[in-house]
């Protein structure tokens, strides 16, 4: 969230090898290297994969070399996983059902802890058992792939485990915050104002919300729902996050309250039927406050008109909020993420079960995780403003490149619409339905196909309210070229060509 203070717009050294002259690696640092080359399974030594986590740092102090070798394997661990997420020919997944997931994993909480050759053990079969989010071959969410920089970056941030309460305690992050801070801020021509970081677009989405409705009422902070005069009303488009209606539930609007304004047909809110939405409900005597705009919606990619929702703001002194989803990013009911009619059991979707989803796994990492590491989404050091700027075109000129290929196989493929971001809409053909004049009749009749039990590729597919199932296919990663985007449809029309429909 960024304000300028007058408009309320929210929007590891490596260890060394011993045991051999000097050139020679030895066995423990043959082991490592064959590790590093993909030639063999990181291994503990006997002495120290029979210990336990209290025989190392920072139980013992005198266990410097045991704590090395331990973290040196988890490292090795890591740098495999990192080598097979890059090669094309490793699969994204082997995908199981939950039920047989259980019994391959230890997931019981045992009583005593485990030796330290057992952690090491867990943690290669978690990683054998993920999704490779940064595979140049998923296209599934908004994910940016694996970018090494914020890998390390994010290594930095686990180990240094700081808060960002105070320049007391983190005097290094708070001074680097505040100048990605400012930087971004003078991106969008704000050369006054002030700013914070947010662990998600969900809990961003919320601090405006709050920030809108303190700034219009200052005096809620201590009287409450008596400093209102008259029931709050928060208007956002049809195709907004979902977690904008949480905000409108968990501060008390209730989700009635929260008037969803009807899009166009490319997904963009129309500002004639916002207005006429605002005015039904002044006319009610109710106290519109808050219009949510949309910069990228998650499944069309659209673009609310910014100027023409600004006007209508200002006219009805309303706060307005720019949630810039593509770039963030529950009983809310997010459909085109947590869809029941999946090949497993739905239940083990519990993302379904907060009140606002995180973006990332840690929950409670500090905001400086945001600030170091995410140089994918925050311009950083590594490759400066303009490095930012060239990775963004690059995304789009794939984007580009993959309407045209779906232009060229009509048989195959039909596109939703003309995308305006990275999200490119369309509908696969198998076989059955080749040659038919497509229609919404033809359309019920198209949905996923076994790409998931393949393993081989990954993309999102979702209905809207316009449309059945289709495939939405986000390019956002840095590894991904021409070769994958055509790999992309080819095992699409490999694994689907023969499926019968209804």
């Amino acid at each position: 969230m960024i304000s300028n203070g007058r408009v309320p717009v929210t929007a590891f050294n490596p260890p060394t090898f011993k045991g051999g002259k000097e050139g020679e690696i030895g066995a423990e640092g043959g082991e490592r290297m064959a590790a590093l080359s993909g030639q063999g399974t990181p291994k503990l030594t006997s002495a120290v994969g029979n210990l336990y986590y209290d025989s190392i740092l920072p139980y013992r102090e005198d266990a410097n070399t045991q704590t090395r070798e331990f973290l040196a394997r988890v490292v090795d661990v890591l740098l495999d996983y990192v080598q097979q997420v890059n090669d094309r020919n490793e699969k994204i997944l082997e995908f199981k059902m939950p039920e047989e997931m259980m019994k391959v994993l230890d997931l019981e909480l045992h009583e005593e802890p485990l030796p330290l050759r057992q952690l090491l053990e867990d943690c290669k079969m978690t990683l054998k058992n993920q999704v490779k989010t940064g595979h140049p071959h998923f296209f599934n969410q908004l994910s940016c792939g694996l970018d090494i920089i914020s890998l390390a970056g994010e290594w930095l941030t686990a180990a240094a485990n700081t808060n960002m309460f105070t320049y007391e305690i983190a005097p290094v992050f708070i001074l680097m915050e505040n100048v990605v801070l400012q930087k971004m801020r003078s991106m969008i021509g704000w050369k006054t104002g002030d700013s914070i970081l947010a662990p998600g677009g969900s809990v961003s989405n919320l601090y405006a919300f709050l920030a809108a409705r303190h700034h219009k009422f200052p005096q809620y902070k201590e009287k409450g729902l008596t400093s209102i005069p008259g029931h709050l009303v928060m208007f956002t488009s049809d195709q907004c996050h979902y977690s904008v209606k949480s905000c409108a539930s968990v501060c008390g609007l209730g989700t009635d309250y929260c008037v969803c304004v009807p899009s166009d047909e490319r997904g963009k809110m129309i500002p004639t039927e916002l207005e006429r939405l605002v005015r039904y409900h002044k006319d009610r005597g109710n106290v519109p406050f808050f219009v949510n705009a949309t910069s990228g919606t998650t499944v069309l990619g659209a673009f609310d008109p910014l100027t023409e929702i600004a006007d209508i703001c200002q006219k009805y002194d309303m706060w307005m909020h720019v949630d810039g989803i593509l770039l963030s990013c529950n009983a809310m009911s997010a459909e085109y993420l947590f869809m029941t009619d999946k090949i497993y059991d739905p239940r083990y979707d519990t993302g379904d079960k907060c009140v606002l989803v995180l973006s990332f796994l840690g929950v409670a990492w500090c905001i400086v995780t945001n600030t170091v590491a995410r140089c994918r989404e925050v311009p950083g050091k590594s490759g400066g403003t303009s490095g930012f700027e060239r990775l963004m075109d690059r995304l789009m000129e794939l984007s580009e490149y993959m309407v045209r290929r779906i232009r060229e196989q009509p048989d195959k493929f039909h596109l939703l619409l003309e995308p305006e971001m990275v999200n490119v809409s369309f509908w696969y053909l198998p076989r059955q339905l080749r040659g038919i004049p497509h229609d919404k009749h033809k359309e019920l009749k198209l949905g996923k196909g076994k790409m998931m039990q393949a393993g081989t590729i990954m993309v999102g597919y979702q209905p809207d309210d316009r449309h059945p199932n289709y495939f939405r296919n986000i390019i956002s990663s840095a590894a991904v070229t021409e070769k994958d985007v055509d790999f992309l449809l080819a095992e699409m029309d490999r694994l689907g060509q023969d499926i019968i429909v209804d």
